[in-house]
């Protein structure tokens, strides 16, 4: 029995997706964000110490770490399928973005999410010059060079192809959909037209969709 221990507006909705296209059965756990804090409930600690989610229960393992729990659930479920041959140039694709969705592109997305809490949360009149300063520093020094060479390149890939790792729909284009979607909340699209179709094409898989009734509407860097 696979079981996934699921939060509200989190990574764990990619888990949902890639079981839906494995067409694996699975027990859903549903978890809710702190209304004032947004942090994970601590009940996510009896599962896990690192209380974070998604975590999969599967053959007595308790896993967390999202592209950790992607990999395990392929190597003892996949039966060859959502990822590329090994060996091939497109399983090289494949763990590139594979490792790039949390390593590369998640954080600046992140730094810049805090940059818009730091410039609208309020403070006295004296603090909020200081406070912006701060933040145009972390914008103009690293967020937003940061965002625009890492989504380039992604919208250039997709423009020589539909699917990120070889051309065919993959494991891979799973974990990129969250910072895909993180990015298109934040209105970046308008020059990011094969990003744009990407989200699109993915939107209408039958299988996302399953996730999403089953695991529920998610908003993302808000």
């Amino acid at each position: 029995m696979i079981t996934v221990h699921h939060l509200n507006n989190s990574r764990s909705q990619r888990l949902l997706w890639l079981l839906e296209e494995l067409g694996l059965g699975y027990e859903l756990k549903r978890y809710e964000r702190d209304a004032k804090t947004n942090l994970a409930p601590a009940a996510l600690k009896k599962v896990h110490p690192l209380g974070k989610s998604p975590i999969l229960e599967a053959d007595g393992l308790a896993l967390a770490e999202t592209g950790a729990i992607f990999e395990y659930v392929i190597d003892q479920y996949g039966e060859g399928r959502l990822r590329p041959s090994p060996g091939s140039s497109a399983h090289l694709e494949y763990r590139y973005w594979m490792f790039a969705a949390e390593g590369s592109y998640m954080p600046p997305l992140l730094i810049a999410l805090l940059i818009n809490r730091i410039e609208t949360a309020p403070a006295p009149f004296f603090v909020k010059p200081v406070a912006r300063r701060i933040a145009k520093g972390l914008r103009d020094g690293y967020a937003d060079q940061a965002l625009k060479v890492h989504f380039d390149y992604a919208e250039d890939v997709l423009g020589k192809s539909e699917w990120l790792a070889g051309g065919a729909f993959s494991a891979a284009d799973i974990m990129m959909s969250f910072p895909f979607e993180g990015f298109a909340v934040r209105g970046d699209l308008g020059r990011y037209k094969n990003i744009a179709g990407f989200l699109k094409r993915i939107h209408e898989r039958p299988a996302y969709q399953s996730a999403l009734d089953k695991g529920g509407p998610y908003s993302l860097m808000k």
